[in-house]
């Protein structure tokens, strides 16, 4: 039994936030945004820099969760984007992977890491600016009725997203 298929004891401490517990093997995410929100666990009234990702599921039939950046993920996202400010981080693919060997005060635990996408060109922004390929996929979500296929090749804002699906189902 491969562990894709295998529960870890963790799961049943049901976090809002991804852990090492929901990442059997690296997975690569692409950040919709990362916004500074309070402690959604209420264990703490800490504001935390948190990952949204374009993904909606981290398997099939089991919901994406936000991510907490601390200190080494975000300085490791800032490197990759080249860029410190939170707004520059939308749109970039990484690949998110367990670290067993985490120092958490005197433990040494399991806890997420951040590395850049390995090989993978980072998806470029699909906006209205963008005649050409905004066109296409309008074209596409005309004949497909989704953007599966756009959004594998391109990020789209949320805003952008419905006003696409707006355009496409007007014309």
């Amino acid at each position: 039994m491969s562990n894709q298929n295998k529960t870890h004891y963790r799961k049943v401490f049901d976090s809002p936030y991804l852990s090492a517990a929901d990442i059997v093997e690296p997975v690569l995410l692409t950040i919709a945004s990362v916004i500074i929100e309070t402690d959604k666990t209420k264990k703490t009234k800490d504001k935390m820099n948190t990952a949204y990702f374009v993904e909606q599921q981290i398997r099939p039939g089991e919901p994406l969760k936000p991510m907490i950046l601390n200190a080494t993920n975000s300085k490791m996202v800032a490197k990759i984007t080249g860029s410190p400010f939170l707004e520059d981080w939308k749109g970039v693919t990484v690949e998110i992977y367990v670290d067993h060997n985490v120092r958490f005060g005197r433990e040494t635990v399991e806890g997420l890491r951040i590395r850049p996408a390995a090989n993978r060109p980072q998806k470029r922004e699909l906006t209205p600016d963008n005649q050409k390929l905004w066109q296409r996929a309008i074209d596409v979500y005309k004949s497909e009725g989704r953007l599966d296929e756009v959004e594998a090749h391109v990020y789209i804002s949320e805003e952008n997203r419905q006003l696409l699906i707006n355009q496409a189902t007007q014309s």
